[in-house]
């Protein structure tokens, strides 16, 4: 089975995944915040998303949000 072949189109940018790696150390450390509530994050999936959010904000190459799933009423 031949390896796939990247066609060099990346999803994130580099800057989105710097923020996500600062994301995740800072929830090492225990000083990830989260929104308005701001209580400590420990769910490395929050940690991401908050990683993302804060790429997205800054202007860094990340793919839109999706909706949620149930969308049809």
């Amino acid at each position: 089975m031949a390896a796939r072949k990247s066609s060099g189109k990346r999803k994130y940018g580099k800057a989105a995944s710097k923020r996500v790696e600062s994301a995740m150390r800072r929830r090492k450390k225990g000083t990830l915040k989260s929104g308005r509530s701001g209580r400590t994050v420990k769910s490395r999936k929050q940690a991401i998303a908050i990683g993302l959010s804060e790429a997205r904000k800054k202007g860094a190459k990340v793919p839109r949000k999706r909706g949620s799933k149930s969308r049809s009423h």
